[in-house]
């Protein structure tokens, strides 16, 4: 099985517990990795409609920490990943969250897998 990736997506949104985290945009670190079956088929055609396109990914992540607040990095996680998987195309989704700027001293974040 194949797999495509993206590390140290960096986007700004205001998430967490405390009323400064949800009031104050931070920055969020994403990566993500994506089974996609077999990429031959893209290889050999060089046509992007045979791949899973990368950009599109991307685009619904930053639409959904631009978006709506939420108190939980787990429920921002989820709705991501059941954004991602609305692509059949996509078998299986690791996504990990960071949040740099949230202590002073060690990065906290959560890493799903769906």
């Amino acid at each position: 099985m194949d797999s495509i990736f993206v590390e140290k997506l960096i986007v700004k949104g205001s998430h967490g517990v405390s009323a400064r985290e949800r009031k104050v945009e931070q920055e969020f670190e994403i990566s993500f990795k994506l089974a996609v079956g077999d990429t031959s088929v893209a290889a050999k055609s060089q046509k992007l409609k045979d791949a899973v396109d990368y950009q599109p990914i991307k685009d619904i992540i930053v639409e959904v920490i631009e978006g709506k607040s939420y108190f939980l990095i787990e429920t921002l996680a989820e709705t991501i990943a059941e954004n991602i998987l609305k692509d059949k195309r996509i078998l299986s989704l690791e996504l990990t969250i960071k949040k740099p700027e949230v202590w002073e001293s060690g990065v906290p974040g959560l890493t799903i897998v769906r």
